[in-house]
C-alpha cells in the first residue's frame, strides 16, 4: 500500500501535483528549520468548495504560527487517503490533519499515525475510531440535518413531499446529516419523503439526479441537499423544467454561490459551517499536540442558518 512520496509530490514543502492540478493556488515554502513544526494534512478532496475554504484557513494559521505544511489530496479516496498518513510518517511530520473520507474506510489512516506515535487532529469529518484521535474539530452533523428540515417544514407549513440529496454513502457527514434530516421529519406526520439518493456532494450529479426525480412524475414541495453544491444543481434542473415557484431548495455551507441563490430567492436558506474555524482550530491543535502539550479532545464549532434575513452579513468575509 505504501506508494512513493516523491512520486506524489513535487517535493517535501511543496503542495501536492494533485492539489496543483485542480487549480488551487500553491505556495511553495522555504525549507523547515531544525526546530520548526512539520504538519501533514490529507484533504478528503479538493474538488468540493468547501474543502477549498477549508485548506484556505489551513494555510492561513500555518502561516501565522510559522509551521510548515505537506498537503496531500485523496480525491475522495479513502485508500489514497491511507497511503498519504504513510507517506507522512515515513518522512516524520510532528503531527498529522485528517479530513477523511470515509468513516469507516479512512479510519486505518488513524491507526497508521497511533503506532507510529504521530499525534493527528481529525477536522471536519469523522472516523469510525474517533476515540482513538488525540483531537477533533467540526461541526455537528445531526443538528445541520435537524436544522435543514426544520427550516423547510417552516417553509411548508409542516407538509408536503420532500426529496433529499445525500453525501456519499458512508462518509460521516452524509450519515448524520440525513439521521437529523429524518428525525426532524418525523415529527411532522404531514411530511412525506418521497426519494433519496447520493449526489455525492457534486453539483453536476445534483442536477442529473434532480432531473430523475423531476421526471418521475410525482409531485415535489421541496428538496433537503445535505450540501450547497447539490442543492445549486437541483436548482438548475428545477429552473429548467419551470418548477422555481412550486419547489423549495435549501443546502449546507453558505459558498458563495449558495449565498447569492438564497438573496436572490433560489434557494430559501443554507446552512453556515464554519471553514475558517475548523481549519485555524485544526492547526493550533495540531501544533499544540506536537509540542507536547495536552488538548480537548472534541471542538464543536456551531451552524448557523442563512436566509434572505441576514444573508448580507454572511455575504460579507466573501
Amino acid at each position: 500500500m505504501m506508494k512513493s512520496f516523491l512520486g506524489r509530490s513535487l517535493a517535501w514543502g511543496l503542495v501536492s501535483t494533485a492539489v496543483l492540478l485542480l487549480g488551487v493556488a500553491g505556495c511553495q515554502r522555504n525549507a523547515a528549520s531544525p526546530h520548526q513544526i512539520v504538519i501533514g494534512v490529507s484533504y478528503q478532496n479538493l474538488q468540493n468548495e468547501y474543502i477549498i475554504n477549508l485548506q484556505h484557513a489551513i494555510r492561513a494559521e500555518a502561516k501565522k504560527l510559522h509551521v510548515k505544511l505537506v498537503e496531500l489530496d485523496a480525491r475522495g479516496h479513502s485508500s489514497s487517503q491511507i497511503s498519504d498518513v504513510e507517506d507522512f510518517a515515513a518522512e516524520g511530520v510532528n503531527a498529522i490533519i485528517l479530513n477523511a473520507v470515509d468513516e469507516q474506510g479512512s479510519a486505518p489512516a488513524v491507526d497508521i499515525a497511533i503506532k507510529d506515535h504521530i499525534p493527528i487532529v481529525e477536522v471536519n469529518t469523522l472516523v469510525a475510531n474517533l476515540n482513538k484521535v488525540d483531537a477533533y474539530v467540526g461541526s455537528p452533523d445531526i443538528k445541520a440535518g435537524r436544522m435543514e428540515a426544520k427550516e423547510i417544514m417552516k417553509v411548508l407549513h409542516g407538509r408536503g413531499n420532500i426529496v433529499i440529496l445525500q453525501g456519499p454513502y458512508g462518509s460521516s457527514a452524509e450519515v448524520q446529516r440525513t439521521q437529523g434530516i429524518k428525525q426532524e421529519l418525523a415529527t411532522f406526520p404531514q411530511a412525506h419523503i418521497i426519494a433519496e439518493h447520493t449526489a455525492n456532494w457534486e453539483r453536476s450529479q445534483g442536477l442529473s439526479v434532480m432531473e430523475n426525480f423531476l421526471a418521475a412524475g410525482r409531485p415535489i414541495n421541496a428538496v433537503i441537499a445535505e450540501n450547497d453544491e447539490m442543492a445549486l444543481g437541483a436548482c438548475e434542473a428545477i429552473a429548467a423544467a419551470h418548477k422555481q415557484k412550486q419547489i423549495a431548495v435549501m443546502g449546507i455551507d453558505a459558498i458563495p454561490d449558495a449565498l447569492k441563490a438564497v438573496e436572490n430567492g433560489t434557494m430559501v436558506a443554507t446552512i453556515y459551517q464554519d471553514a475558517h474555524g475548523q481549519g485555524s482550530q485544526a492547526v493550533k491543535l495540531a501544533v499544540q499536540l506536537a509540542q507536547g502539550h495536552k488538548v480537548k479532545h472534541l471542538l464543536y464549532i456551531p451552524f448557523q442558518l442563512v436566509t434572505k434575513k441576514n444573508v448580507a452579513r454572511f455575504m460579507k468575509p466573501h
